[in-house]
């Protein structure tokens, strides 16, 4: 049976350890897994603009043994003049996997329904699953575990990052302290997912309006930017809504002192995060980035493996 992985959940906590450990390997020998030798294609399909996912990606298939084929949907029939289900049968005959970045979720799991190979959400609106593998393998090789850490993540609180830890970091049996303005709170039916999730991983998810009382005690703190891609009018808006919700170093302070933090970036200093904190010793976002690259190589290798099954 195909598998696909298109939010966080999709994989189980044992399933989603075996691809964290599978990363590892693939970082310590990079050309050591072939699964797409020939060289086999991955179409890596783009609605929105990006630099460290179409790199990672691309770079990945590569080391895979494959040929990663780089699709601008706004140079391709795609939702267009040809339906999503169209475009997945076509693909599917051609390509070992699809690897799809964009808006609506809808869209992946129409994707998936009709394709016989492997489709990855690299990002949509409801969820980034890939951001959160990589950000899983960056907590692991800190602190040797994921199992029982705080994570705390403040800012947009019902937005694709925000629902990904939950799920994602639930799975690994963390705990998730979000924090956010009210208007910007978790759906209650992630929440409630998440919570599901931890009766029988150990993990719990809350939400907050507290940023401080949210960090206190955190092993893990994480952050987005607070204007994502089509929010660009609501701006000045924003801005003004999260004051107070800076991950800066007097926020930092109230962690455990081994804290680590996290960004998926692209980072804007002086909104949703400092310059003193990001460029600082506690931050991992480096590293985050480059784990997305050994993640998501995982996840492909994983990924076919277990639709060959």
């Amino acid at each position: 049976m195909v598998r696909h992985f298109l939010k966080d959940d999709d994989v189980t906590p044992l399933e989603q350890s075996q691809i964290l450990t599978l990363a590892l390997e693939l970082k310590a020998a990079p050309y050591s897994r072939q699964p797409f030798a020939g060289p086999q294609t991955v179409a890596l399909i783009f609605d929105k603009t990006s630099t460290r996912t179409r790199v990672s990606f691309a770079v990945g298939v590569a080391d895979l043994g494959g040929v990663p084929l780089i699709i601008d949907s706004a140079t391709s029939q795609m939702g267009a003049k040809e339906s999503i289900a169209d475009t997945a049968r076509v693909l599917e005959r051609q390509v070992a996997a699809i690897v799809w970045r964009t808006y609506a979720h809808s869209g992946l799991e129409e994707m998936a329904a009709f394709s016989k190979v492997p489709v990855v959400n690299s990002l949509s609106d409801d969820y980034h699953p890939c951001q959160i593998l990589a950000d899983l393998l960056t907590i692991q090789e800190r602190f040797g575990k994921l199992a029982g850490l705080k994570l705390t993540y403040v800012g947009d609180s019902n937005n694709n990052m925000a629902n990904s830890y939950l799920l994602g970091c639930v799975t690994a049996g963390m705990e998730v302290a979000l924090a956010g303005p009210a208007k910007y709170a978790p759906s209650q039916e992630i929440l409630d997912r998440a919570n599901l999730l931890g009766a029988s991983t150990g993990g719990s998810a809350s939400f907050t309006t507290s940023a401080m009382d949210a960090v206190s005690a955190a092993d893990v703190i994480a952050t987005d930017t607070w204007i994502s891609m089509g929010q660009e009018a609501e701006k000045e808006q924003r801005i003004a809504e999260f004051a107070g919700y800076t991950v800066d170093a007097a926020l930092l302070s109230l962690a455990k002192p081994t804290a680590i933090v996290l960004h998926c970036l692209p980072a804007y200093r002086g909104y949703e995060i400092s310059a003193e904190v990001i460029d600082g010793p506690q931050s991992v976002v480096w590293d985050e980035a480059e784990n997305r690259l050994h993640a998501q190589k995982a996840l492909l290798v994983w990924l076919a493996e277990q639709s060959k099954a």
